[in-house]
């Protein structure tokens, strides 16, 4: 189970607007812990690229659709950033090239 899903399942204010597809940065959350966010595999490009759209992204960012619960994980923290970057509903209108 993602952190994402586990959030929707406790009523947690986590957007998710993709549904975990990593095409947004909705489902962003910074890791508390150094030591367990050490233990995470690499984000994948398309996780990088979506984090750089992240609001308030730090060193410990990550998607929470991207982040998958296992036993060494056990005890971690997220912080939910102030806000977030939803270009569909904050009214952003793509230009052609």
């Amino acid at each position: 189970m993602s952190m994402l899903e586990a959030a929707h399942e406790n009523e947690i204010e986590l957007e998710g607007a993709c549904e975990g597809s990593l095409a947004c940065s909705t489902c962003h959350v910074i890791f508390m812990d150094e030591e367990l966010y050490q233990k995470l595999p690499e984000p994948s490009d398309e996780e990088n690229d979506m984090l750089d759209l992240a609001f308030g992204l730090t060193e410990t960012s990550r998607l929470g659709c991207q982040i998958i619960a296992k036993p060494e994980l056990d005890g971690m923290r997220l912080a939910l950033p102030p806000a977030t970057r939803n270009f569909a509903v904050d009214g952003h209108v793509p230009k052609p090239h």
